[in-house]
Parts: C-alpha cells; structure tokens; sequence
C-alpha cells in the first residue's frame, strides 16, 4: 500500500472516528428511500411516492405523534428499491410530514420538512414498511471552528453565492435573499447553498456527509467555485452569440447599401432571386389582377432578410403562384367519332355515361363555351366508375387528375391551410391544377361518399363551392389566397351510395346510375379486356393461353358473386399465374382452359347456379329480390296448421318485410269470403311464413304480393305456377306499388328460366329502359292489383261469389 493511500485511509478513520463521538441516542423511525435525489437539512419540498411499502412507510408516520421519517438515497438509481443497508447511503435526514395528498394511480404527494442529520445504525423491516435505526448528531460538537473563523467562512461563502446568483436572476430572487438575512449559523448557511445549487445527487449527498462544519465548509466552498466559474463561462458565450447576431445584422446592411450603390451605378448585372422571379411573371399567363399580387410579394420576398424564415416561406409562396395555371388551357379533341371510338374501346357497357360525354362534346362544338358538367357515377364495386373517368379524360385529350377523397376529416384538405401556419400548403384541387399546368383538365373526385367530418370542419361543406358551376369560377384556397377559376374544370364524381352524400351536395351533381353487370355484359368485358389484361401482366403470350368461352361462362356462374368483374379478373389472373408456372416448370407451350379441366386451376365452384323453376306447388311461390351483387330469385313458402290464429314469420326477416307480410294476411282474410272460406278459418290456423337461406338478412316491401299469393294459394290449396315470378309492394286493399332494382331482379328471373314476370304497373317506363338483350324471352306482365295477380299466378282460380264491394280506386 502507498504512501498516499495509506494517509487517506487514516483520514476516513479519523473522520468515522469522529462522527461517533459526536452521535447522540439511537431511535427508531420509519424510513423513506429516495432514488435520484438527496434532501438536504432545513428544506420545505414536496414529492411524489408509490408502491405499496413507501404508502404504508407514510400511513404509519401520520399516525405517530411526531409524523417524523428518515429519508435517505438509493446508491444505485438503475437498481430497484433495496432493503439492504449496503445499497442505500449511511446518512440522511430527520424530516417531519407536514402534508399529505392522495393522487392518482395509487401514489400520494407529501410536502416535507427536512430537519437535522442523521446516521443509519440498522435498517430492518416491520409489517409492510421499513423502520431505520437511526442516531442523530450533536450541534455542539459539530462545530469545531473559532467564532472568528466561522464569521469569516459565513462571509466568504455569501459573497461567493452572491456572485453565483448575480448570474441567474431568478435564482437571486429566492436564495439570494436567503443568504443576505445574516444567517448565524454557518452549518444551516452551507446547507441552503449546496440545496440550491445545479449539482448532481452524488455532491449532494457527499456534502450531507459531511458532519464537521470546517469540512463542509471546504467541500461547499470547492463546488461553488467551480459553479461560479461555469456561469461565467456561459454568460460570456451567450454575449459572443449575440454579439455575432449584431453583426449579421450589419453584414445585411452593408449588402443593401452596396446593392443600391451598384444599382446607381448601372452595375447591377448579378441576377438574384426577385429578378428571376420577375423574369417568370413576365411570361405568365395570368391577368392583371393575379400579375400585381405576384409582384407585390416578390417586392416584399426581395426586402425580406435572406437567412430569415420568413424568407424560405415567401419564396416557396411565391414559387407556387408562378406554378398556377392561371389562363393555360389546353386544346381539346373537337371530334365526336374520335372521342367515342375510345369509349367503345376501353369499355363495354356503360351506354349513359358515354352518352353524356358526347353530349357535353357535341355542345362544345357549336356554343364554344359549353357549361362543363358535374357529374356522380353511383354504382356497386368493381363496375368501371373509376376506370371510365380516364378514358373520359383520353377521348377528349384533358390532363387527368384523380383525387381520393375517402377518409378525408380536415376541411383543409379541399381549401388548403393559411401560408401563416408552419408547414402550410395548397389544398388537392389548387395541388391538382399545380401539377397538370392547365386549368381545364379533367378532375376525377373519388369516393366521394366516403368523406366525414370531425372538429376540423367538414370536407362535404368544403365541396360545396368546388362543384356548383356557379360559384367555381371564384373558388379561393386558403393558401393561393387569390380566386382560382374552375368553371373549365370538369368534375367526375363517384361513389357507392347516395345514402351518406349530404343534399346540398348531392343537389349540384348530375347523378348517373351505373348498375350491375349483366352475366352477357360480363362475358364480353371479360372477353375483350380482362382476359387480354392479365396475359400481359402475367408475362404470357396469346397463343400461350386460351380460354374457352364456356369455361368463362362457368367462371362467372359459379366462381364469382358480385355486380362488378373485380372477382372475375381475379379469377383469370389466377388461371394466368398457374399457367406461368406450367411454362417454367414443365415446359409447357400452350395451355387450354375450358369447363372440363377449370377445377384444376380454380378448385370447386365457390356458388351454386340459380336452382331452376320445378312442379307447380301449394303454398310456394318464387319472388324477386335486389342485392348489393345483383339480382336473386327467392322462393317463399307458407304452412298452415291448427292454431289460434297467429302469424310466425322466419327466415330473418326485417320490420318492413314482416309488416308486408301482416299487410298480405289482411287482404287475404278481408277477400276469403268470396272464395267459400270460413269466417272462423283464420281463427283456428296458425300461418307460418318462411324464406330460406335464414342467415341472410332480408328487407323491403317489394315481397308483398309475392307473400300474399302464397298465404292464399295454401289457404285455399290451389298450386302456384312454377315458372311464374314476381315483385310489388302490397296495400290492405290489394294494391300492387313500384319497387326499384328492376332490371338486376328481372335479369335474376331469366337466369333461373322464369318464363312469366309480374310486374307493378307503375314500373313499365323502368321495363322500357331495360335492353332487350335482358328483357328478351320473357313475358312480362304489368298488374295493377291483387286480382290480376292471382288470375296469372295459380293454376286455376277458385269460384268467387259477387263482390259486395266495389274496389277503392286509387288516389
């Protein structure tokens, strides 16, 4: 062992030695222990506790006479709390709980009152908190200085804090004052200026520790040299910062001074960022109006300070105005045969919207002008809205621009946020026009019923402006500031539903229904594009794969379920990848597809084909219904059985559903005695209504006259025609209503080889809409009232006595 060694290992000894000659009495005290903190003496503080031990630690002082604790510190703040005394420090403080506050998550904040100095003798543990033995010691003895020289060292460490604090004014206000109050002990003294002090815990507790006042005094003394030499440090970096700044300052100046002084002398050759920006506003299409806002800001881009941030925002602000397509058009396809050439191409179907593009030409043509319309594309998935908007945008040779607009919550997303906000930009439709250069493309709206509101504002108000033609021609975004023109714009709109579109909205477009696909539709759209699509993205040739147009058939029977061909183009993509795969594997050349072999590259059918009309039977008839995929045909069933008279209806049948059934068994009831049936019939039967497929839920009216023909084909035990099917909503006095849906309804009843349709009378002009390629093969039959109904649908009609009553007449 050294020399230096050995000589501070007689210190430590000497220095133990002496704090036990200055202890005083052990007691016993519940114990706090504190990580990443040391509470010096004579300290008012709060903080917060948790866990089970230190809330019991604080319940059991409270209830002590004294409320008195030992708080000490964790050595090791990484380590959980220990109960083991070599993990803690040996000395702390005597601290009285002055208040206590219950907070949440099962913690509490106490407000403590730290006191004298204490030694940790035994640290041990009773019931759920810990108890300290601790000794406390001796004021007396530990001063161990001559008055004289205690004043002296009081005197040196108040100047030498007062001269720490003159650094930090706000420190001076509280700690400062503390030291001018002519503290007389010097021990208390130390203690207040190491507690206010930015040192970390371990000087802390290491002044704590130092029980003598002449060693405190020397250990104080030491860190508040070293603080006060790091604020000085600090105060004069901040003063060469600054003074820096103020340079910059006048290195601006100067610049200006000399650019004016070059601009007198004719020498101002150097082209700067303004003289570009007004190179560009010379050759902008723009009016009047927009030039002199453009000018304005770059006069105020060009006395702005290069290096602020305003700056970087005018010049970006101004960049974008040059950006905008204020007066650029571009030149349109004028030719009716052209534009329509392209339609027929990319798609089949569709006959309403391609129509009203041609019109929107034709107009074009002879006013020069022409309104451009705002049109809604309504339809199920997967049916071509999206698809058809940019063959709209090729045959007339417009940019296109597509705007998603599902999910959209912030209003500032259509009008653009204010250039004052950090991080400001245009909104979508002052981004679109930016990007396109022209202010006459096509924008497609995308989704549009997909867009929602929160405290932000709301997007559907927001489009209010952007697509009434009226208002659009003076459309301000929040950040261009200056009104954009949209008049030439034209919108296409689309969506699933008109359900979730707000009126006003939907009020300024033009809506245009695109229904689902027919299985023929389908067919030749899978035929002429599909098929040929998905070979060339599948890396495929067209001799290398060939797809019978039976099998194709078979795939959209039996294989898909939907209004729109996204499944059916799934579908061949999938035989094209297996297809691929025979080529790299098996070396193939040329694979054959046809309804024979479809199960080895698609599996099972996924659906059943439509059942087909059977045997005319009592109390069965096959009704029509609409669906979000297309069309079905529904067989309903009736039962009766002896009863009281109840109506059980199954089959997961919706209120409306269930009150057109209750609606059909009033008129049955209210005609049966035409017919020989028993006034006391209807009270000793139960009928018992059912339509299949019972997972499925099923509403609407249009079932009506289908449940009242089968409630009076069992009652009177007549059969019903099999190849007969029909749809109508049904009145107490056996009116046949409208219903919608009609042409994916009657394109249900061809597929399941229906020959005969009853249909409302007041749908014949929805009948003469419907192409004959669906319509063809079919009788039919517009009924205006039950009667008509029952002549055409059961196989014979029972003998009916006069009426008494002559039928009420429609209103």
């Amino acid at each position: 062992m050294s020399k230096k060694e050995e000589n501070r290992v007689k210190k430590s000894r000497k220095k133990e030695k002496r704090k036990e000659n200055i202890l005083l009495a052990p007691i016993d005290l519940p114990c706090i222990v504190l990580s990443g903190f040391v509470m010096l003496p004579n300290l008012l503080i709060h903080f917060d506790l948790s866990g089970k031990r230190a809330l019991d630690t604080v319940n059991k002082a409270m209830m002590q006479i004294e409320q008195e604790v030992f708080i000490t510190t964790q050595k090791d703040i990484g380590k959980e709390s220990s109960e083991e005394t070599e993990e803690i420090y040996e000395i702390g403080v005597l601290a009285k709980i002055r208040q206590v506050v219950k907070m949440p998550n099962q913690s509490v904040r106490i407000l403590v009152e730290s006191g004298e100095r204490a030694r940790l003798m035994e640290l041990s543990q009773k019931d759920e908190f810990l108890v300290a033995r601790v000794q406390t010691f001796s004021k007396e003895k530990m001063m161990d200085l001559e008055p004289e020289e205690a004043e002296a060292m009081r005197r040196e460490i108040s100047e030498r804090f007062l001269a720490f604090v003159s650094y930090f004014p706000r420190v001076a206000k509280a700690a400062g004052r503390q030291t001018n109050n002519g503290t007389e002990d010097l021990g208390d003294l130390l203690d207040s200026v190491a507690a206010n002090l930015p040192i970390d815990p371990e000087k802390k507790q290491a002044v704590l520790e130092e029980v003598p006042y002449s060693s405190r005094f020397k250990l104080v003394n030491d860190i508040l040299k070293n603080e006060v030499n790091i604020a000085k440090l600090r105060y004069e970096l901040a003063e060469k910062v600054k003074g820096r700044v103020d340079e910059d300052q006048k290195a601006y100046f100067l610049r200006e001074q000399l650019r004016s002084i070059r601009e007198e002398l004719g020498e101002g050759n150097t082209e700067d960022e303004a003289d570009k920006y007004l190179k560009q506003l010379e050759e902008l299409q723009a009016s009047e109006e927009v030039k002199t806002r453009i000018k304005k800001e770059i006069d105020r881009f060009r006395n702005t300070p290069s290096g602020s941030s305003e700056s970087g925002v005018e010049q970006i602000y101004i960049e974008t105005l040059l950006e905008m397509p204020w007066e650029k058009l571009s030149e349109e396809n004028r030719s009716l045969d052209r534009a329509e050439e392209i339609l027929e191409r990319d798609h089949y179907g569709l006959e309403k919207v391609k129509e009203r593009m041609l019109e929107f030409l034709a107009v074009k043509n002879l006013t020069e002008k022409g309104q451009s319309p705002i049109i809604l594309l309504v339809g199920p998935p997967g049916t071509g809205k999206t698809s058809i908007a940019k063959s709209i945008a090729e045959a007339l040779e417009r940019k296109y621009i597509r705007i998603s607009l599902g999910g959209v919550k912030d209003e500032a997303e259509i009008r653009g946020h204010r250039k004052t906000y950090v991080g400001a930009m245009p909104g979508v439709i002052a981004s679109g026009l930016q990007r396109c250069g022209v202010r006459n493309p096509l924008i497609l709206l995308d989704e549009v019923d997909k867009v929602s509101s929160d405290y932000r504002g709301a997007t559907a108000s927001a489009l209010l402006e952007v697509l009434d033609s009226e208002q659009n021609k003076y459309f301000r975004d929040h950040y261009i500031e200056i009104p954009l023109d949209l008049s030439e714009v034209l919108f296409i709109a689309t969506a699933n539903s008109t359900q979730t579109i707000p009126a006003p909205l939907l009020d300024r477009m033009e809506v245009v229904e695109v229904s689902g696909y027919t299985a023929n539709e389908k067919f030749h759209i899978a035929h002429d594009h599909l098929l040929k699509k998905q070979i060339e993205k599948n890396g495929l040739k067209r001799g290398n794969l060939k797809i019978s147009d039976a099998a194709l058939r078979v795939i959209i029977d039996q294989y898909t379920k939907e209004a729109g061909v996204r499944s059916l183009e799934r579908r061949i993509g999938e035989i094209c990848r297996k297809t691929a795969k025979a080529f790299c594997k098996e070396g193939k050349k040329s694979i054959s597809v046809n309804p024979k072999n479809l199960e080895k590259y698609l599996g099972k059918p996924r659906y059943l084909p439509e059942d087909e009309a059977g045997e005319d039977a009592v109390g069965i008839v096959r009704g029509l219904a609409w669906t979000s995929v297309g069309g079905v045909t529904m067989e309903i069933e009736v039962n009766i059985m002896p009863g009281k008279g109840e109506l059980l209806l199954t089959g997961k049948l919706g209120d409306v559903m269930k009150e057109s059934a209750r609606a059909g068994l009033t008129y049955i009831r209210s005609i049966s005695s035409r017919y020989g049936i028993g006034e006391d019939y209807f009270r000793k039967h139960d009928f018992h209504i059912h339509i299949p497929e019972g997972a499925v839920p099923k509403d609407g009216p249009s079932a009506g006259i289908t449940m009242a023909t089968a409630l009076f084909s069992a009652v009177t035990d007549i059969p019903v025609k099999a190849k007969v099917a029909m749809t109508g909503e049904i009145t107490l006095r056996g009116r046949v209503l409208p219903i919608g849906g009609l042409k994916e309804k009657i394109l249900a009843a061809k597929t399941a080889k229906i020959t005969t349709v009853l249909v409302p009378v007041k749908n014949r002009r929805d009948v003469e809409e419907i192409s004959e390629e669906i319509k063809g093969g079919l009788d039919i039959r517009f009924v205006e009232h039950m009667d008509e109904v029952l002549n055409t649908a059961l196989s014979r009609m029972p003998e009916a006595k006069p009426r008494t009553r002559g039928r009420q007449k429609k209103a």
